[in-house]
């Protein structure tokens, strides 16, 4: 084969000529490599195929050398491991297809999961607010990500199609959605403006995280089980007790047919450890290599394997079966290789520790202002170079002699498998580390560097945790106690307390030491108050003076619950989109924690994904908190996944998201939208007697007083009788078995079904009009005989019916939802139900006005907004509420 000589700086590909027997496209002009044989070249380790034209003009580096390129790393958050189609694998650049593999929730990387242990960190940074920059002096870089980029996308530069599903191809800034050529990147010189999305990002800069040991995916509240259990590389056979029976049978049965292939080509599979941290972990990489390969030829496939650089000074290569382990000498090492029967041979890559008392570090600068221009410096050090001395070194390099040293840490980071950082202390030495690291691992010897920082966190170190799921209505006291008695009086107390959100039974606490509070954070979490698991959050802390003037950010609230799997197809995508640090999944503390970081913005929207119940808790969430913040009404949109979604539908936001929409539609919906008013009703209900009542049970909007009075916030309508009776039922019926309630198909079924069963049962409702007592503005209504009533704030019930009837020339105004009138109307059966859903007939019309107070005499169904109970005699009224703004389309 011809080898090409790896570059001496990036891209550093080791091509060798190859002959193709399929169609292949160049995955730098994205076009087809044409010819009978020797049509190209292909990276032995990242496998990037080229024409031979194009290899002095790739950009793109190789997978080997792509982790030292990154200036400041930031982890993946992965997801579960599914499969992904019409996607390629941003690490060996093939298609993933059937293959098991993960994606980052935050960025468009993908990767298979036998990949993961060579994936770059490089994720978009979503925190990047520096305290002594202004707005004027924040400069946003584009970040780019290679391939997968949208269909039919055109390149920015030269107008051409730089798309392709045939391979990695293309660039795409994660914050703007720009696309280029690879071969464009450094011809676009302008800096990152956001895109379309601009008017309500939120800027990245405009977040603070202050230092601490908490991943991302932690904080915005991705959740993974993967943990340690997929490796990228392959289980040992031999070097365990557990796996030995079952690995000598595949070898046995398996590979027959490949074996006698490798021998007719003369070639060995042979197993390579990187260091003795693998073989602990019996994880090692296999790879063919010729029986009359050299030492350096077999050296060099062993580096490929572990995508380490290709300089074989640093390395040597060993006999794993031997008695005594010794550096292979043989000038064909192949061949002396030790044997056992049922395995393959095994070799060691190590480290060529021999005669290196001595040798180069990298530091990196961490965040330390404008003064420091440079990226990276590389500094001597010897075996009694200790980190105070790599301090001053550096100091001296960045051109900042004048700083006290002793102002200064070094934190050691790893980049093998994400991100581990490790704050030094000063008696340690650099390069000693560096050895024992390569010791037990080349590759993470090659991923590990060290970074300059500031001993104080610049970004202050105050931290809030949001801390959930305590019994609710208790006194701040009482809250008080509770944590103490968590986290110990002395050991993690938190500095402050509040706000107490007590309806809730949910709270803010505040530190002002980072590591404290890490520890409070983890104790907090691990904690249960009356069996329940505690639920305790990181916030990010927002700077409103750096949000640019005409930006609006969108807070976005997702009910992963509701719409099946959609609501989770949402989330992961508006991350992506948006910043990550403005979504917030609601099955993770609620609206309130979303509500309480964005509470000193002036100016901000909020997009709401569920259904009629999800949006009015949002509401009563937005009244209980809204005093304290600083945009008191922010305008409010709707992606409907519910049942009935009939807010969403009258705000024309849409009967239901199929997830056939584009997501970035939505957002380009939610810039271009319109606000209008939405009336808000309070029902008040006074109980003749202090007998206990079947409130509602999941994200109630009410509250009880000491004078036995309920309180609840009324968005759409409100019911007595059969249709309150109905829906009661319904929920009984998915609170017994939530799991087989999750599509709008099958909801509406059971919906018929127990309307059937009403037509044939006990009619409990019956002589309704007899029961109840009607008067609307103070006037006294006579009912018709009736077996249901239903007050309207929206002309819209039961999935998109209208009870109120199309318009006729009678004594009753034209409605709305916004005139501060509701619209009172009748229904006499669960037939006559039936006819109004199908739209057949309309409701009988009895009323309209502002004010409604109705008199029970028996316990009967009632529901609010979809949450039914069986109310106690008593008094109800229903008077206006406080206003909010609603976005329509």
């Amino acid at each position: 084969m011809d080898h090409l000589p790896p570059p001496t700086s990036p891209p550093a590909h080791c091509f060798v000529k190859r002959t193709f027997h399929k169609p292949v496209y160049c995955h730098h002009c994205t076009d087809l490599l044409w010819g009978i044989i020797g049509q190209g070249f292909t990276c032995e380790v990242c496998n990037f195929v080229v024409h031979e034209k194009c290899i002095k003009t790739v950009v793109s580096p190789c997978s080997s050398v792509a982790p030292t390129l990154v200036k400041t790393p930031v982890a993946h958050c992965w997801s579960e491991p599914a499969h992904h189609r019409r996607r390629h694998c941003n690490v060996c650049r093939k298609k993933l297809d059937d293959t098991w593999a993960i994606r980052c929730e935050v960025c468009e990387y993908y990767v298979h999961v036998d990949c993961s242990d060579f994936t770059v960190a490089n994720c978009k940074d979503c925190a990047t607010f520096v305290p002594e920059k202004t707005l004027s002096q924040v400069v946003q870089q584009h970040h780019w990500r290679e391939g997968n980029l949208p269909p039919n996308s055109k390149c920015e530069v030269d107008k051409k199609t730089c798309w392709t599903g045939e391979c990695l191809a293309g660039m795409r800034c994660e914050w703007c959605g720009l696309t280029v050529h690879a071969m464009c990147v450094d011809k676009y010189l302008a800096d990152c403006t956001f895109g379309i999305l601009e008017p309500i990002l939120l800027p990245p800069t405009a977040v603070s995280i202050p230092r601490t040991e908490v991943p991302m995916e932690a904080i915005i509240g991705v959740q993974s089980k993967r943990k340690d259990t997929l490796s990228p590389r392959s289980i040992s056979e031999e070097f365990g007790s557990g796996t030995g029976i079952r690995d000598q049978e595949e070898e046995q049965t398996t590979p027959r047919k490949q074996d006698k292939e490798l021998m007719e080509r003369d070639e060995e599979v042979v197993k390579v450890f990187d260091g003795n941290s693998s073989l602990r972990r019996r994880m090692f990489r296999l790879i063919t290599i010729s029986r009359a390969a050299t030492i350096e030829e077999f050296q060099a496939a062993a580096m490929r394997a572990f995508h380490v650089p290709q300089d074989t000074t640093k390395c040597y290569l060993t006999d794993a079966y031997s008695a005594e382990e010794v550096e292979l000498e043989d000038p064909l090492p192949v061949t002396v290789l030790t044997r056992i029967d049922g395995k393959k041979p095994a070799i060691f890559l190590r480290y060529a520790e021999k005669d290196k008392d001595e040798g180069y570090i990298r530091v990196y600068p961490s965040r330390l202002g404008n003064k420091v221009s440079m990226d990276q410096t590389i500094l001597s050090a010897t075996m009694n170079t200790q980190v105070t001395d790599v301090i001053k070194q550096a100091l001296s390099k960045f051109n900042l002699p004048e700083e006290n040293p002793n102002d200064f840490r070094l934190v050691e980071v790893m980049l093998d498998k994400g991100v581990s950082e490790r704050v030094m202390d000063e008696s340690e030495h650099p390069w000693e580390i560096l050895k024992a690291i390569g010791r037990d691992s080349i590759r993470q010897m090659e991923m590990t560097r060290f970074y300059l920082q500031l001993k104080k966190d610049p970004h202050g170190p105050s931290i809030s945790l949001f801390v959930g799921n305590l019994p609710p209505n208790l006194s701040q006291r009482q809250y008080e106690n509770i944590l103490v008695d968590i986290l110990g009086k002395s050991d993690y107390k938190f500095t402050s307390i509040g706000p107490i959100y007590y309806e809730y039974g949910s709270m803010v606490i505040t530190y002002e030491d980072s590591d404290v509070a890490v520890r409070a954070l983890y104790t907090l979490r691990e904690s249960t108050y009356e069996d329940k698991n505690l639920l305790v959050m990181l916030l990010p802390n927002i700077a409103p003076h750096m949000i640019p003037e005409g930006v609006s950010p969108l807070l976005v609230f997702v009910n992963v619950k509701s719409g099946g799997c959609q609501g989770l197809d949402l989330l992961t995508s508006f991350r992506k989109l948006l910043n990550p640090y403005q979504v917030f999944d609601l099955d993770n503390g609620g609206p309130l924690p979303g509500l309480y970081v964005f509470r000193h913005i002036k100016n901000y929207k909020i997009l709401v994904c569920g259904g009629d119940g999800t949006i009015g808790w949002v509401l009563q969430c937005l009244d209980n908190v809204g005093q304290d913040s600083e945009c008191q009404s922010p305008a409010v949109a709707i992606v409907p996944l519910g049942t009935g979604n009939d807010l969403a539908r009258v705000l024309r936001w849409g009967p239901g998201y199929t997830g056939g929409e584009d997501p970035l539609n939505i957002l380009k919906d939610v810039i271009d939208a319109e606000e209008i008013r939405l009336d808000r009703w309070t029902v008040v209900f006074h109980i003749e007697d202090k007998q206990d009542d079947k409130l509602p049970l999941s994200n109630s909007t009410g509250s009880t007083s000491e004078d036995n009075t309920q309180i609840f916030v009324m968005n759409n309508y409100f019911g007595i009788g059969i249709e309150a009776e109905l829906c009661l039922d319904f929920h009984n019926a998915r609170e017994e078995n939530p799991n087989k309630f999750n599509s709008r198909l099958h909801n509406k079924g059971v919906y018929v079904k127990m309307g059937l069963r009403k037509m044939v049962s006990r009619k409990l409702c019956k002589d309704l009009h007899k029961e109840i007592r009607l008067e609307v503005d103070g006037r006294h209504v006579e009912l018709p005989p009736l077996e249901g009533l239903i007050i309207l704030n929206i002309l819209s019930w039961g999935s998109g019916a209208n009870p109120w009837g199309p318009e006729k020339d009678d004594q009753f105004n034209k409605p709305n939802h916004w005139d501060g009138n509701l619209e009172v109307v009748g229904v006499t059966g669960i037939v006559h139900l039936g006819q109004i859903q199908s739209g057949l007939r309309s409701a009988i019309r009895i009323a309209q006005g502002g004010h409604i107070r109705i008199k029970l005499n028996s316990e009967l169904p009632v529901q609010v907004d979809g949450e039914p109970w069986n109310q106690q005699p008593g008094d109800l009224v229903v008077l206006k509420s406080a206003l909010k703004k609603i976005i329509i389309k």
